[in-house]
């Protein structure tokens, strides 16, 4: 009897070893695509999963060893159930049961599937029995049909992809981007545009530019003798236009 249960120990030691290693993986598998998830590439995805599926396979080569006792013989049996808030239970289990109630007892203990489940269970081991073997090749070369035929559109489509790809590779390029991220910049901001200020510009209030002005030639007039007059305007001069008679030399 001390044996049985030195070994139950032992066993019941190493399955919350494995199960703490695989509660741990999955935690922080979950870690990275909540906080990871732009970075993350899936060679990490892959290695996170085979450490879990390594725990796995850890879990069922103890639980299959000669030296576990059978653990389907035993029985688990709640020693108290309450509706209240269990704070002790709420810490073991890291905030995910927070009352060990008449509820919830049947999921967590449960060392069967759903009534549901195992009822659909039964009728698809039921439904395999009952298929003949032509029936069952039949099935299998069915199945092969469409899987070889997504698999052909699969290839085509990558083949495709491929092709396109090489083929965009091969197209020299007309366009500089450096050369557009310039010009958008010298257009928007006017950046790398020199202004070109006028030497005789006079600045204002403001700090606005005035034109130059330019000086005013003084008006003058010409005397019938030559001799200008400064700053005055000419005079009018009358004039009476008259028909003059010209008399040709072929009239008479």
């Amino acid at each position: 009897m001390q044996r049985e249960e030195k070994q139950m120990e032992m066993t019941l030691d190493a399955i919350l070893s494995r199960l703490n290693d695989l509660k741990m993986s999955i935690g922080g598998m979950i870690q990275k695509l909540e906080t990871e998830y732009e970075i993350i590439n899936w060679p990490s995805f892959l290695d996170n999963f085979a450490i879990i599926s390594s725990h796995l396979t850890g879990l069922s080569k103890i639980l299959a060893k000669e030296v576990c006792p059978p653990l389907r013989n035993r029985t688990v049996l709640p020693l108290l159930l309450s509706q209240d808030r269990d704070e002790s239970l709420v810490n073991i289990t890291q905030g995910r049961v927070p009352v060990f109630s008449h509820d919830i007892v049947p999921d967590y203990l449960r060392t069967k599937p759903d009534p549901l489940t195992e009822q659909k269970i039964i009728q698809s081991e039921q439904k395999a029995a009952n298929l003949t073997v032509e029936a069952a090749m039949k099935q299998v070369t069915q199945y092969n049909k469409v899987v070889s035929h997504v698999l052909d559109m699969v290839s085509k489509a990558r083949e495709e992809w491929e092709m396109e790809s090489s083929t965009r590779a091969g197209i020299q390029q007309t366009s500089s981007m450096a050369d557009t991220h310039a010009l958008v910049a010298a257009v928007g901001m006017g950046k790398g545009l020199k202004v070109n200020v006028p030497i005789n510009v006079q600045t204002g209030p403001g700090n606005m530019m005035v034109p130059p002005l330019r000086a005013s030639a003084p008006m003058s007039s010409v005397s019938p003798g030559g001799v200008a007059q400064i700053n005055k305007a000419p005079a009018g001069i009358k004039t009476n236009i008259k028909p003059a008679m010209q008399v040709h030399q072929f009239t008479r």
